[in-house]
């Protein structure tokens, strides 16, 4: 196996190398009212390749100019990006028609985006055709955000402005997402993790307190409630997906590799019970064994200090930057 891209490790800052993709379509209404008239909307989705953070902007049509102000809007809030990355389209050819649509975007005006680029020292890079491991990881994380959106949304048509925000906060819930645990001199401390976030804005991302809508009738909730409701939705699917890419996948007949005391976790049981960027971590205080010497059981001290008993299984630790 050879080694890694060197833009998956470099020690620069975010988006400096980043992986661009687009997903859609999507229906805009044109007003609030009514029988106001639909059209199709996408988004284009930004991926650092060393952070994995992401960046989503709503577009409203495949040509060149709408690509370019959405370029302009990424570069003006995460700075300029020195290599842009992107599928060479034969993967699209496949795909349906509105992915065909993007294909040509590319392809067609590739001139004008070229000179466009060449121009703020920015270099593009196509992947070979019929490669999608050049880039795994990030078609990877690219594809569940697309999944999770489009089942979300399905087939309501929201305004420019809701469906902004809703990316906007999709957005924030993929960069609050824990990339590994980090060591901490305060045995009670269970927020001490990495996120995307922290190369972004230096810290973890928080969200205000709100109800909870996904139970709610949809007809009983106005244009910004409806919103929260999906959102609320986009984060439990998320949430658990990203879980479950974590979680350890031994055979029952093979030991596992045991926790150890201070260790970061999530405590799978509560994740669904958690608000949007809140995630369910704690760390790891006392390891619990049976009768066999076996340890199955653990208490975990939780960010609001309250310790639980929760058995091994429903435990997924965090890498430790030191663990291979």
């Amino acid at each position: 196996m050879s080694d890694l891209p060197a833009v998956r490790f470099e020690q620069i800052r975010a988006f400096l190398n980043v992986f661009v993709d687009y997903a859609g379509f999507f229906l805009l209404k044109e007003s609030t009212r009514r029988n106001a008239k639909t059209y199709k909307g996408y988004m284009a989705i930004f991926i650092c390749m060393s952070t994995k953070a992401i960046h989503l902007e709503v577009v409203t049509d495949l040509s060149t100019s709408a690509f370019l102000a959405a370029l302009d809007r990424f570069v003006a809030r995460r700075g300029l990006a020195a290599k842009i990355y992107s599928d060479n389209g034969t993967n699209f050819v496949g795909a349906a028609r509105h992915l065909k649509e993007v294909y040509q975007l590319l392809r067609q005006s590739h001139d004008e985006i070229s000179d466009y680029l060449g121009q703020r020292e920015i270099r593009w890079y196509f992947n070979p055709p019929n490669a999608p491991n050049f880039s795994g990881l990030v078609e990877r994380g690219v594809q569940s955000v697309k999944h999770h959106i489009k089942r979300v949304i399905g087939e309501q048509s929201l305004t420019y402005e809701l469906f902004a925000t809703f990316c906007c906060r999709c957005e924030s819930i993929i960069n609050s997402k824990p990339l590994c645990g980090l060591p901490s001199s305060d045995p009670h401390d269970g927020n001490d993790y990495l996120t995307p976030a922290h190369f972004l804005v230096g810290s973890t991302l928080l969200s205000v307190p709100e109800e909870d809508l996904t139970s709610q009738p949809m007809n009983r909730l106005n244009r910004w409630q409806l919103i929260r409701q999906a959102v609320q939705s986009f984060w439990r699917r998320w949430s658990n997906e990203y879980l479950h890419t974590l979680m350890p996948r031994s055979k029952w007949n093979t030991e596992s590799r045991e926790l150890k005391l201070g260790e970061v976790v999530f405590v799978q049981s509560t994740v669904n019970q958690m608000q949007p960027l809140r995630w369910p971590i704690g760390r790891v205080e006392q390891l619990i064994a049976g009768r066999d010497g076996i340890v199955r059981v653990a208490e975990i001290r939780v960010a609001n200090g309250v310790l639980l008993t929760r058995p091994l299984n429903k435990l997924v630790p965090l890498p430790y930057p030191h663990t291979e």
